[in-house]
């Protein structure tokens, strides 16, 4: 039985949100702005499935860590020795100090500041100082082998880590099966592999004081493209969009006429198996809960959906190009042209997320409603919040 109130979050008003579109109100005003749904939309909807924490080229070499606070949870990412990527919490066995503070590669082993336990990079339990009194440093009533780091279920796709904290959700390779298939026409065979990060021209951080949810429903839809992105709208129209939702986890738009390549003046390297009457064809499909792709036939990005309370989001953009080629000095202007447009892009949101989340205070507002065809992909989204939400409550 979920510990949220039905007071707080009415089932009959999530209930609402699963009606056909032209019928539904949104999701309750508390479910964007309440910590204590924030803390139960983590455990009883995020933690269900498979939720991004980080990037697996920010372990910068084996032996590198960083740790990540995600939704108040202490995690660790570390690369081991043999290139590994793996996540724990960032705890020590000993009395739940936090073990990692900065990111950075470890010399020997991690200690533990509090009492100096040890753990090598696969999370053992390696050294206990003086745990079976002075001068004494193994004990046989103390087996070490049973208190190592806890693991979580971690799996690296297109450089993003992700975990499933409630380690019981379906395999990540058939998580993500639907749009791997989805996007193979595109990106061909060679797909995830052509991809490369640059340090240059390859990220960014955009900090919205706004609930992470209406991050993913602004960017699930194309109706705001006129008001809110002028110049996006001149080489990426919005008539020129469609809506995209399937497997009841991705939602999104895509567009015919992308075109920043002529209004931006870029010539990056393409996919090689992108068809080539599709290369003005870009899509932009929202993987539940906190991931956003994007991918056009000279680049692809992945960004993080990073909660950090209930009115407060950081949204981590990283942008991968295409091949060896796509490193070279001679594509860097274009690669700033590249992060630029999107930097103007993600940008002009933030007025609009933040405003939203100003109306959600309002008891004037009632969760909303949603336009029959432009709204559809938010819908989705809203939908599948609606059914973990009222599962949780009922269960």
């Amino acid at each position: 039985m979920s510990n949220v109130s039905q007071t707080l979050i009415p089932v009959q008003q999530v209930e609402s949100v699963l009606n056909p579109i032209v019928e539904a109100n949104g999701m309750p005003n508390a479910c964007y702005t309440s910590q204590e749904y924030f803390a139960f939309e983590r455990d009883q909807v995020i933690g269900k499935t498979w939720a991004c924490i980080g990037f697996a080229s920010d372990l910068l070499k084996n032996g590198y860590v960083k740790p990540v606070s995600f939704m108040n949870l202490p995690l660790l990412m570390m690369r081991n020795r043999q290139g590994e990527v793996q996540v724990f919490h960032n705890v020590c066995s000993h009395r739940g100090m936090q073990l990692v503070h900065e990111a950075g590669e470890v010399q020997g082993m991690i200690r533990c500041p509090y009492h100096s336990w040890t753990y090598d990079l696969d999370g053992n339990l390696k050294g206990t100082p003086h745990i079976g009194g002075t001068g004494q440093h193994k004990d046989e009533r103390f087996k070490c082998e049973k208190h190592g780091l806890k693991a979580l279920r971690s799996e690296v796709w297109m450089d993003m880590v992700f975990v499933n904290l409630s380690g019981d959700a379906a395999s990540f390779e058939e998580h993500i099966a639907p749009l791997v298939e989805r996007w193979q026409p595109f990106w061909g065979d060679e797909g995830l592999s052509l991809l490369r990060r640059v340090n240059m021209g390859g990220h960014l951080e955009i900090e919205v004081q706004s609930n992470w949810k209406l991050t993913v429903e602004n960017y699930c839809e194309a109706y705001h493209l006129p008001w809110v992105h002028p110049a996006l709208n001149t080489y990426s129209k919005l008539e020129d969009h469609y809506n995209i939702m399937f497997e009841e986890r991705f939602a999104g738009q895509g567009s015919y006429k992308y075109n920043l390549s002529d209004t931006a003046g870029t010539h990056l390297p393409k996919f090689p198996s992108w068809p080539a009457d599709k290369l003005r064809h870009a899509e932009y499909v929202a993987l539940f809960p906190n991931v956003l792709l994007g991918i056009q036939a000279d680049h692809a990005f992945a960004m993080m959906i990073d909660p950090i309370h209930a009115e407060k989001t950081v949204e981590n953009l990283r942008l991968y190009y295409i091949g060896d080629e796509s490193l070279k000095d001679e594509y860097a202007g274009c690669r700033t042209a590249t992060l630029e447009s999107w930097r103007v892009v993600f940008g002009e949101d933030i007025g609009a997320v933040e405003g939203m989340q100003k109306g959600r205070h309002s008891p004037g507002f009632g969760g909303g409603v949603f336009s029959p065809e432009m709204d559809l992909p938010t819908h989705y989204f809203q939908k599948w919040l609606a059914t973990q939400t009222k599962a949780a409550l009922e269960g």
